[in-house]
């Protein structure tokens, strides 16, 4: 039997349509800078993470914008990010170019609320 991972998650990737629009969107709603990298060949935006000097740590989950075809409206899988203030970051929404698409909900470990991007990739808002 195999050893059971740290976490499930060992990154995410969101398709945009255009990259510098959706580093502009995410880092608005976020409120985190995204940096520029260079993977196999493909200009991508990674989504930073604390704690770590080492962009690559074994340990950590993080994920990336590329250009890349998103799935229609509402049919992907759904990214939940991490902000400070899931109230703050839901204001910023709607300003950045996407769709707020649910009330807040509340579970055990914070609140999260259902999001569109600008390319209608579905995301979720989280804060502890």
């Amino acid at each position: 039997m195999s050893k059971m991972p740290k976490d499930s998650i060992a990154w995410f990737e969101i398709p945009v349509s255009n990259l510098e629009m959706a580093k502009a969107f995410y880092s608005k709603v976020t409120g985190y800078a995204l940096k520029d990298e260079i993977m196999g060949g493909n200009k991508t935006a990674i989504f930073g993470y604390s704690g770590h000097e080492d962009m690559y740590a074994s340990d950590a989950v993080s994920g990336h914008l590329y250009e890349g075809k998103p799935a229609a409206k509402g049919t992907g899988s759904t990214v939940h990010l991490a902000v400070d203030n899931v109230d703050d970051a839901l204001k910023r929404v709607g300003p950045a170019g996407g769709e707020v698409v649910s009330e807040i909900i509340a579970i055990p470990t914070g609140r999260f609320a259902y999001c569109f991007d600008p390319d209608g990739n579905s995301i979720g808002l989280y804060s502890a």
